[in-house]
């Protein structure tokens, strides 16, 4: 714990197993209360891994995508009484030693939510993030600052920590189960008046680092622009059904596979 908070540590897996133990033997185990892991229907040895590390284990019956499997982790947390919920790859693409400080961010109630930032420090293409995703990213965090009317270094990163009021009250059922539901989670942050702090933090890839291919990346990329734009029009006062106040909580009766 800290701050008498109890800290839950999440990891959305898909084929993670040659990645799983390194990052798993990175995490400062005094400062996390729990480990969960959701395996979303992989076709390698991930949730065996897992449950040999003594891993709270959760597998997917079938493949419900990245945002599918981020709501089964936050509701696996939230069953678990968690007061700060940690996001974290289990790729090791970024590091997990940045964990209590991401904590401490929120365990004294500065802010509500915080960001690993990959941007900040100019560490990721020094850390090897090809120069189309550099570019990319930036053109789109700009693009997101100006319409959102923000000022993060990077909206785009994996590596993300949450308070539990904020997984109570954001319609996370309504959000997208693919790439875009990141997205979709800090503009819902914004548009709720919630605070968002970012940590500097460097990065990896390699050839087992998850990552989305090209024409994924671009689907992405358009995707963040419609984002932005319905933000905006929210704010207007144009129905949106994302930005309905009235949203679809996370659904904590849904039933959850422990392995």
């Amino acid at each position: 714990m800290i701050n008498n908070k109890k800290v839950v540590v999440i990891m959305p897996a898909y084929n993670a197993e040659k990645t799983l133990e390194k990052t798993y033997n990175e995490i400062y185990q005094n400062f996390v209360d729990e480990i969960i892991l959701v395996d979303d229907f992989s076709s390698d040895k991930t949730k065996e891994i897992s449950k040999q590390l003594n891993i709270t284990t959760i597998v997917h019956e079938k493949n419900l995508g990245y945002g599918g499997n981020q709501k089964s982790c936050y509701r696996a947390a939230l069953k678990a009484n968690a007061d700060i919920v940690i996001m974290l790859h289990p790729d090791y693409q970024y590091t997990p030693k940045l964990i209590p400080a991401i904590a401490s961010m929120m365990a004294f109630d500065e802010y509500d939510a915080v960001i690993a930032s990959r941007m900040l420090g100019n560490s990721a293409l020094k850390g090897g993030m090809p120069f189309y995703k550099f570019i990319s990213n930036r053109f789109l965090t700009e693009f997101q600052n100006f319409v959102i009317g923000q000022k993060l270094s990077e909206y785009h990163t994996g590596f993300r920590g949450f308070t539990k009021r904020v997984l109570e009250h954001l319609p996370l059922e309504d959000c997208s189960d693919d790439f875009i539901f990141d997205n979709q989670m800090l503009a819902l942050l914004f548009y709720n008046g919630y605070k968002i702090g970012e940590i500097s933090c460097p990065t990896k890839y390699f050839k087992e680092a998850s990552s989305i291919n090209f024409m994924r990346s671009c689907k992405y990329g358009l995707e963040v622009l419609r984002v932005s734009l319905e933000y905006r029009l929210a704010k207007m006062g144009i129905g949106i059904k994302l930005f309905n106040r009235e949203g679809k909580k996370l659904d904590l009766d849904k039933e959850l596979k422990y392995y």
